[in-house]
Parts: structure tokens; C-alpha cells; sequence
């Protein structure tokens, strides 16, 4: 029980699951704001114009009543909902092409520095870092350039 809990807890601590649990609730108060939007603004607009009010625009067949309206005012709110994501991702991809664009940029204006290097005594390929040549052991005090 006490390795679940932990292998539990370092689930929860990893930082996709917090980032993912703060965009629920913020998502969550949005959908407050465009669901404000739609009840208070946005229907009683078009309420206007027909002359009625869309929360109330019911058709009643054999006694039961089909509720219309209400289902309007739900596909405004999902259809705001999915313009105002579409806006967000289409924002954040232009964020991140700007971000991979200057990326490629930095890339190519860096040269890529050489992973070998040419031992000045042997003449042997010895890796770039080496402080030893590998071939005839002799001792690099400082780095040599091919």
C-alpha cells in the first residue's frame, strides 16, 4: 500500500498533471463567462429580434414539451466556447513557431563545434574533449583545433 501511494503521489507531483488540473478549473470558470455571455447578452439580442425571449421557445407535441430554445442557447455556448479554444491554440502555435523559428535561427548562425580533434604529436583523430591523446598518451594542456 505505501509504494502505491507513493508511485500515486509522484504521479500527482508531476508538473502535465497540475498544469492539466489548473486548466480544468480555469476552463471550468470560463465556461461561467461565456455561459453569462450567452444567458444575459447574447440571447436576449436575439430575443429582440424575434420578438421573444430563446430560453422561452418551447414546441409542446402530444404533451411533452421540447425545449428548443434551451438547446440554442447550448449550441451558442459550445459554439463560442470552440471559437474562443480555437483562438487559444491557434495563438499559442503562432507563439511557438516564433519560439522554433529563432531556435533554427540561433542553429544555424552557431558553427557546430567538432567532435574530433587532430593529436599535435602523433597526428592520430582523438576525440575533442581529450586531454590525453589515446594513441600515443601523450599530455594535451590545451585545446587543439583542427
Amino acid at each position: 500500500m505505501k509504494k502505491f501511494l507513493k508511485e500515486f503521489e509522484k504521479f500527482i507531483m508531476r508538473g502535465n498533471v497540475i498544469d492539466m488540473a489548473v486548466g480544468v478549473i480555469v476552463g471550468a470558470a470560463f465556461q461561467g463567462i461565456v455561459n453569462s455571455l450567452v444567458n444575459d447578452v447574447i440571447s436576449p439580442l436575439l430575443g429582440l429580434i424575434a420578438n421573444t425571449d430563446l430560453s422561452y421557445l418551447v414546441l409542446t407535441v402530444r404533451g411533452v414539451d421540447i425545449k428548443y430554445g434551451s438547446f440554442l442557447t447550448a449550441v451558442i455556448n459550445f459554439l463560442i466556447m470552440a471559437f474562443v479554444i480555437f483562438l487559444l491554440v491557434k495563438g499559442i502555435n503562432k507563439i511557438a513557431e516564433l519560439g522554433n523559428r529563432k531556435d533554427k535561427e540561433k542553429k544555424e548562425e552557431e558553427p557546430a563545434k567538432p567532435s574530433t580533434k587532430i593529436c599535435p604529436y602523433c597526428k592520430s583523430e582523438i576525440p575533442a574533449d581529450a586531454v590525453k591523446c589515446c594513441h600515443c598518451t601523450s599530455d594535451l594542456e590545451e585545446p587543439v583545433s583542427e
